[in-house]
């Protein structure tokens, strides 16, 4: 019997045929990898210290490869298959967002690898968005549009058998894997052609135009696929030197001499030519909804940290929050993965605390990167490139997280507690490494 491609190596394939197609599909965002790539090359030209450091936390090796994709489907099903076509992958779902409240009709979660050497392998993540249809308040055109739905089978035969092969086998072989990667590419593929017709999808538009995405086309297609920077205000100036329309403002943060999080910027939404079905004919119209996105990415902070983000990005006052590494580690603000130095190594330790182990040189301490998202930013993304008009809406609902999950089936994980499990694993690790056994923080 054949060996099993590991889940890693099955993510990082299907990342660059998906990067690939993407390429092809919208020349623009090859613009914006040549462009992040050259301003990612300045900075650590320009800060040999700071590229070390990114080296010595594994943060470099995976920096060219990282991307993140979105897709938005439209029914339980469609979402749950994805989930598990995900997990052949090795992506978890963690968090749930809730993008009703800004506006934006959908519910969502991040798929991701989420054990650090997998992340540090490839750390591929897709931001997946299910359309809440009740949120249409049109009766007559809620039936219709689910009724578009359940016309289409947003995945391939093969891509389903292979999805049931690697469950019911434990994995999938060198060909099998290959052919799921192609198979599975079908589902994120654009497809000019509408399922609607026109007048039902100018309809679809007026309830909201994100809506008309999910609904009138064979499959959800990519809608944007995110290379990370090291300096995203270098890249969102540099955007129109490209002939890149950049969105007016960066989502999440701001800059800081710490990064914390997540920043992202994207240029406009590309207007592009579809068919629409009329009888034996087809009626020739355009849409808007793919476009290209830049992130960089920063600190996880705890909870404590996030709840003064989440305070200081109320109220616009950054103030509160530390830019500096010692402090927002010593105060608990922010998640950080611990290890040995050398020198610690072949000292013999005579303390068990950290800060002490950290003062002598012994151990470092290096911030973990946020790998997930901001609900309040995707919903200020989606929003740039749905028309300005979508930001004067809002929807008065309640999460709903257990719908969601029920739709998933299975839950979501906790990013908090992902992040806390790689930081005590540092810890015992670091502390098993100098030969103690335990510490205080």
């Amino acid at each position: 019997m054949s060996a099993f491609v590991h889940p890693d190596e099955i993510r990082s394939r299907f990342s660059a045929a998906l990067s690939a197609m993407y390429r092809a599909e919208v020349p623009q965002y090859g613009e914006l990898l040549a462009l992040v790539s050259e301003v990612n090359s300045r900075v650590l030209k320009a800060d040999p210290t700071g590229a070390e450091r990114l080296a010595a936390a594994g943060e470099l090796a995976r920096l060219s490869e990282e991307r993140h994709g979105a897709i938005r489907v439209g029914t339980a099903d469609e979402l749950a298959t994805i989930a598990r076509a995900f997990a052949v992958m090795g992506m978890a779902p963690v968090s749930y967002y809730n993008l009703a409240p800004a506006g934006v009709p959908v519910h969502s979660t991040a798929f991701r690898p989420v054990e650090p050497a997998a992340l540090a392998r490839n750390p591929f993540r897709v931001f997946c968005s299910l359309l809440r249809l009740e949120l249409i308040e049109d009766e007559a055109l809620r039936a219709e549009a689910a009724a578009a739905l359940a016309r289409r089978d947003i995945f391939t035969p093969c891509a389903r058998t292979l999805i049931e092969t690697a469950e019911t086998a434990g994995g999938l072989d060198e060909d099998q894997a290959d052919r799921f990667v192609s198979e599975l590419l079908e589902t994120f593929r654009w497809h000019a052609q509408a399922t609607v017709s026109a007048q039902t999808y100018e309809r679809l538009v007026a309830a909201h135009r994100l809506i008309a995405d999910v609904v009138s086309f064979k499959g959800p297609h990519i809608n944007h696929l995110t290379p990370r920077t090291l300096d995203i205000d270098a890249a969102q100036a540099a955007m129109p030197e490209r002939g890149i329309t950049p969105k007016e403002t960066i989502e999440g943060p701001p800059a800081r001499a710490c990064p914390i999080l997540l920043r992202q910027t994207s240029f406009k939404a590309l207007e592009e030519a579809i068919a629409f079905p009329s009888g034996d004919a087809v009626v020739a119209g355009v849409h808007t909804a793919r476009f290209g996105e830049i992130e960089q990415r920063g600190c996880a902070l705890t909870p404590t940290g996030r709840a003064l983000y989440d305070t200081a990005l109320a109220t616009r006052d950054f103030a509160a929050l530390p830019d500096d590494w010692t402090a927002l580690r010593r105060n608990g603000l922010a998640w950080f993965r611990y290890r040995a130095t050398p020198q610690g190594l072949a000292a013999r330790a005579e303390t068990a605390d950290l800060e002490d182990l950290i003062a002598l040189g012994h151990v470092v301490a290096e911030p973990i990167t946020y790998e997930d998202f901001l609900p309040v930013s995707a919903a200020g993304i989606f929003q740039s490139n749905l028309g300005a008009e979508a930001r004067g809406t809002a929807y008065a609902v309640d999460p709903a997280k257990a719908d969601f999950e029920q739709a998933l089936g299975r839950l979501v994980l906790d990013e908090m507690a992902l992040y806390q499990a790689e930081q005590d694993a540092s810890v015992a690790a670091t502390l098993k490494a100098l030969g103690l056994t335990t510490a205080t923080a």
